[in-house]
């Protein structure tokens, strides 16, 4: 258990992710700041989240996609300011926590069933 005052100062640099709602399984898109040189862009990172770990201000997940037939892994702190939003695409539907073995497996083979979803039915 942490001091009761590193916890308060850790509540005040949380960001607000509630309407960023996405959990292992989902493909998201990651809205993140990338500076190079005086400039400053925004650059997106399409994949699948296949782990989260931490909590609070600790908080982080795991991105992986395929370039070139190649995986590509980055790991975001939830609440870094360098993240600008995080889209999710598509909801998948998993039965486990870390999706590690996503990292053994090429093309059709890495697809996730997707959850349907209730609001498209209406």
């Amino acid at each position: 258990m942490s001091h009761p005052l590193i916890q308060e100062l850790d509540r005040t640099h949380l960001l607000d992710r509630s309407n960023d709602k996405f959990r292992v399984g989902d493909t998201v898109d990651v809205y993140c700041r990338i500076v190079e040189g005086e400039k400053e862009r925004t650059q997106v990172f399409s994949g699948v989240v296949i782990a989260r770990k931490g909590s609070g201000i600790n908080e982080a997940f795991t991105v992986r996609h395929l370039i070139a037939g190649e995986g590509v892994e980055r790991i975001f702190p939830l609440h870094s300011p360098r993240v600008e939003k995080i889209v999710a695409k598509r909801h998948g539907r998993v039965k486990r926590a870390k999706l590690y073995y996503l990292r053994h497996r090429v093309g059709k083979a890495t697809r996730l069933r997707e959850i349907e979803s209730k609001d498209t039915a209406a």
